[in-house]
């Protein structure tokens, strides 16, 4: 079952028009140097686990296992990929990868958008102007292009320490996020990224248009996945596949149509998350998604509890929580797929041990 848990009427609208009908995913994968600062982010112990991560999560995204760039090794869990990926394979969606600006070359094969990796949130100067330019115009052209190649299209992101710069956005758009973001860490490291966001908003303008906003504390996954959903909405639903990052995405997208005059659909949108998220002590992602006026939120309800794995039971245990787009997998498996929580454990699981399987076959090679 998809629990709704903002915007009821709008969100049985937009299940009962999308949901049994199968959409083309994409992920955007990008970076941003806040996540080598230590502790940020728990997807990758070191800060060169970290530089990986989006790297190892595309081949896994790929092949269903990351034979030329180990999965980092994380607190608890395992990448949200290795989930994200048995489910859509055996549900036959296409997946689509775009590269919006990643500190290493890809491994497999993506869409190149030229753009950079930025600088650390904390600087107040993490993108060019140009450099946000030129993401918005090739976010727009593939969204575009994507759109008519499914019933709908889910946008999703691969961006390590993407909650900050989340955070970094929405309080830069006058919104209160401090303390409601999610996290990758177990409990939380909501001080840590307040820190960090402090610093870099110091020298903006509160008056400062959404370019300029993006500009100096944003990352390209943003940029990109923004212009993505507005060019999209002309031409099928969207369903923005995160947590707060996908908040953030969509009040940008907000900001950026009103101070532009864009039209656009919004009634077309919905945001999917994981339970983890949901439910996150240390957060408060519903609440922040209704003080941004967001469109449904949606999660697959699905508890994992019953899982023998541990890499699962991490997941009930409150590490990882989500990424790569796997609250919208769970959507699709709890809706279009209508599997019990039973079907969906033996789909992890069996996804889970194939990767293990074949890492270890990789390695005697």
């Amino acid at each position: 079952m998809v629990e709704i848990h903002t915007q009821k009427l709008w969100g049985d609208r937009w299940l009962e028009y999308h949901i049994r009908q199968r959409p083309v995913f994409a992920c955007i994968l990008g970076f941003t140097e806040t996540a080598l600062v230590p502790g940020i982010s728990a997807a990758g112990l070191t800060a060169a686990d970290r530089l990986r991560t989006a790297i190892a999560d595309a081949e896994v995204l790929t092949y269903g296992f990351a034979p030329f760039s180990p999965l980092p090794s994380l607190g608890g869990g395992i990448s949200p990929a290795v989930l994200t990926h048995g489910i859509l394979s055996r549900l036959a969606v296409s997946i689509w990868l775009l590269n919006a600006g990643l500190p290493l070359v890809p491994s497999v094969p993506v869409v190149n958008l030229g753009g950079r990796s930025p600088a650390c949130v904390s600087t107040g100067q993490a993108l060019s102007g140009g450099m946000v330019r030129l993401l918005w115009q090739q976010g727009w052209r593939w969204g575009e292009l994507l759109a008519p190649r499914g019933a709908y299209l889910i946008l999703s992101e691969c961006v390590v320490g993407g909650t900050t710069t989340a955070q970094a956005v929405l309080t830069a758009l006058g919104y209160g996020a401090e303390g409601m973001v999610s996290s990758s860490h177990r409990h939380g490291n909501a001080a840590q990224k307040t820190a960090l966001v402090r610093l870099g908003l110091r020298h903006l303008r509160s008056d400062a248009t959404p370019w300029e906003v993006v500009a100096a504390v944003g990352d390209p996954m943003q940029v990109v996945v923004t212009a993505m959903a507005l060019a999209a909405s002309h031409h099928s639903g969207v369903l923005l596949a995160g947590g707060s990052q996908m908040v953030a995405v969509y009040a940008l997208a907000r900001a950026w149509a009103a101070a532009e005059g864009w039209p656009w659909h919004p009634q077309r949108m919905a945001i999917a998350t994981t339970p983890w998220v949901i439910h996150d002590p240390a957060a408060a992602v519903v609440t922040l998604a209704q003080l941004c006026h967001c469109p449904p939120l949606l999660s697959g309800r699905y508890g994992l509890h019953g899982a023998t794995s541990p890499e699962l039971a991490a997941y009930a245990a409150g590490y990882v929580k989500e990424g790569v787009g796997l609250g919208s997998a769970l959507v699709l498996a709890a809706g279009y797929a209508q599997w019990s929580e039973r079907q969906l454990l033996s789909v992890l699981e069996g996804s889970i041990h194939r990767h293990q399987y074949q890492m270890t076959q990789a390695g005697k090679s």
